[in-house]
């Protein structure tokens, strides 16, 4: 990028100094001679020009496309924060699941060890399973869901290139 600025920077002197030396001419009486030195600055000129354009043409197409890649890569990190919060919301349910699990495992063993398992202890317990599978599926669909929008693009190109 710094080398069209600096070409850029050349060509803008030198038509300067084209611009100058046909004033200068333009000022003085004509002869035959300088009317072709002034026709071949003003070629020059307009060379100098095109080339100029040409390059701010180029300068353009490369900041279009640093824009669209900037453009969709920020689409891209959102889309992943949007995933990872998912998952961590649900790893915080399926770390809360398991939590109840152990407690209801827990109060199971205690009630088993003093020969008195209450019906409500194994119901809680079935709950907490039940909850816990529940979260981990959930936590399964999240990270599927994270494979599968990361596959998605590379099946998309695919199909267009197919």
């Amino acid at each position: 990028m710094s080398d069209v600025n600096e070409l850029e920077k050349r060509l803008g002197d030198a038509l300067d100094r084209i611009a100058r030396s046909a004033r200068s001419l333009g000022n003085g009486a004509l002869g035959a001679a300088d009317g072709e030195t002034l026709a071949d600055l003003r070629a020059q000129l307009e060379a100098e020009r095109n080339k100029t354009a040409q390059l701010s043409e180029r300068v353009n197409a490369v900041r279009q496309r640093q824009d669209s890649s900037v453009t969709s890569l920020e689409r891209r990190l959102a889309r992943m924060t949007e995933q990872l919060d998912l998952q961590s919301l649900e790893m915080l349910r399926l770390k809360k699941a398991n939590t109840k699990l152990i407690e209801a495992n827990r109060q199971l063993r205690e009630g088993h060890e003093a020969k008195v398992i209450e019906p409500s202890a194994i119901n809680r317990a079935l709950l907490a399973e039940l909850e816990a599978l529940r979260a981990e599926r959930a936590a399964d669909m999240a990270e599927m869901e994270d494979v599968l929008g990361e596959l998605k693009p590379l099946i998309t190109e695919g199909d267009k290139h197919a």
